[in-house]
């Protein structure tokens, strides 16, 4: 039987619509389905509840970003530069530079502060109340001096806070107390620094001086580097505790720890850099940052 050229040419175009099915279906280049352009995949963040901090800025005389605002960090502009995401690694980071300084201070930071009423700094707690803080973190990135060694930064801090009354008590302008706990990235090593007292006989109106204080410093052994570390800061009636890497830890009990009871406190974190250089810079990246009381 003849097959008419009309006939052939529907057979030949059956069996190349045939073939480029086929191909279609087995090329490894497709996908099984095609997907809903609308659906994103889930950002990932570093797991860190903003709902109890503010943010200080090194900019502006200086600028704060505090809770409703904070919690949507990554879409606020002014904060871009200063404080954000890296999807990366999950981590968010904090970077500082030179630029304005809080009133008590002549360094810049890119730090929290706690606050437990949200949007409010009058709330704090006292030793008796208790407090633990714990981050993992790491210093990614730090300036050089001119004699060749790096600069510091702080990235963790128990700060104290006068009451109205206390304030007022000794003349004071402001709340502000001396920080009883300061944690430094130095040279790579973990510097902790602790207020003790001058005098452990001074009364209970001098004790509310800052110049009644001084800081004791102990270096943990490890070397962390630019490596991610875990911090731990805990105080719980008459105890501080201070851990690395939930491993090496300093505890005292002393007599400094019981009269620093009459302070009340708030946890700190972030990237507080140690140098008023123009060329320094410092950046911090935190993956998780948890606060319990």
């Amino acid at each position: 039987m003849r097959m008419n050229a009309l006939n052939i040419f529907g057979v030949t175009m059956v069996l190349l619509f045939l073939a480029t099915s086929c191909s279609e279906n087995t090329d490894p280049k497709m996908p099984d389905k095609i997907e809903d352009p609308e659906v994103e995949d889930t950002v990932v963040r570093a797991d860190i509840d903003f709902s109890n901090w503010k943010v200080t800025l090194p900019i502006g005389s200086p600028t704060e970003v505090e809770p409703p605002e904070i919690l949507e960090y990554y879409d606020l502009e002014i904060l871009k530069p200063y404080m954000l995401d890296d999807l990366s690694d999950t981590s968010i980071v904090f970077y500082t530079e030179p630029g304005s300084s809080t009133a008590n201070s002549s360094y810049s930071r890119t730090e929290l502060r706690e606050q437990m009423t949200p949007g409010s700094n009058k709330t704090n707690w006292t030793f008796d109340d208790g407090g633990i803080m714990k981050g993992t973190l790491r210093v990614s990135d730090i300036s050089i001096k001119g004699n060749g060694e790096l600069d510091r930064t702080i990235v963790m801090q128990i700060h104290g806070r006068l009451t109205d009354e206390q304030r007022d008590l000794i003349g004071e302008d402001d709340n502000n107390a001396p920080p009883v706990v300061k944690i430094y990235w130095d040279e790579g090593k973990i510097d902790f620094r602790r207020k003790v007292l001058k005098d452990t006989m001074v009364n209970e109106l001098d004790i509310l001086h800052k110049d009644a204080w001084k800081d004791e410093s102990y270096f943990f052994s490890e070397e962390v580097g630019y490596d991610p570390f875990t911090l731990t800061i805990e105080a719980d009636g008459e105890t501080l505790k201070v851990s690395l890497n939930d491993d090496e830890e300093f505890v005292f009990n002393d007599v400094h720890v019981k009269r620093w009871g009459i302070f009340e406190n708030y946890f700190k974190a972030g990237n507080y850099l140690q140098s008023t250089d123009p060329n320094s810079h410092a950046t911090v990246k935190y993956y998780s940052l948890e606060v319990k009381h």
